[in-house]
């Protein structure tokens, strides 16, 4: 079986220097790569098909013959590491909490492990006959949702 390290290392290699990072690498028993990277302005189609070049220059496929797929981690898809929480503050992202509860907000700022995103609530003031919506900041730590993404 083709080791995940090994992946891992020759994606980092290719990476050294760019404004791309590794989101995930993912190996299976039937020998199959995927290997998802992003970048703050989104991820060319060129360049993934670089990495997979670069990849495929490194393995041997007379040792152990694999399937790889390489490829962006997907607008919409859950953030899986702290560069794509920094990379979308100051947009509309979506959390689901631990206890089932969708919030959506804005992604205010983010202190690895802890985010924090402004949601809208309803108040009412006192004196005032109607509630009405104020920001509310909303403090979470990344390991502690189901998700996080970024709603466009």
């Amino acid at each position: 079986m083709i080791d995940k390290q090994i992946v891992t290392d020759l994606v980092e290699q290719w990476l050294e220097g760019s404004e791309y990072f590794l989101v995930d690498v993912q190996v299976d028993t039937n020998a199959r790569i995927v290997v998802e990277i992003d970048h703050k302005d989104g991820v060319w189609i060129e360049d993934c098909v670089e990495l997979s070049k670069f990849i495929e220059a490194h393995l041997n496929r007379d040792e152990e013959d694999y399937e790889l797929e390489v490829g962006s981690a997907g607008l919409g898809q859950p953030f899986k590491v702290v560069r794509q929480y920094e990379n979308h503050t100051g947009k509309q992202v979506e959390v689901l909490t631990e206890d089932g509860k969708k919030l959506r907000g804005i992604l205010k700022e983010v202190n690895s492990p802890e985010f924090t995103i402004t949601v809208q609530e309803k108040q009412k003031e006192e004196g005032k006959k109607k509630a009405r919506l104020v920001d509310v900041d909303k403090v979470f730590n990344m390991n502690e949702v189901k998700y996080t993404k970024y709603r466009f």
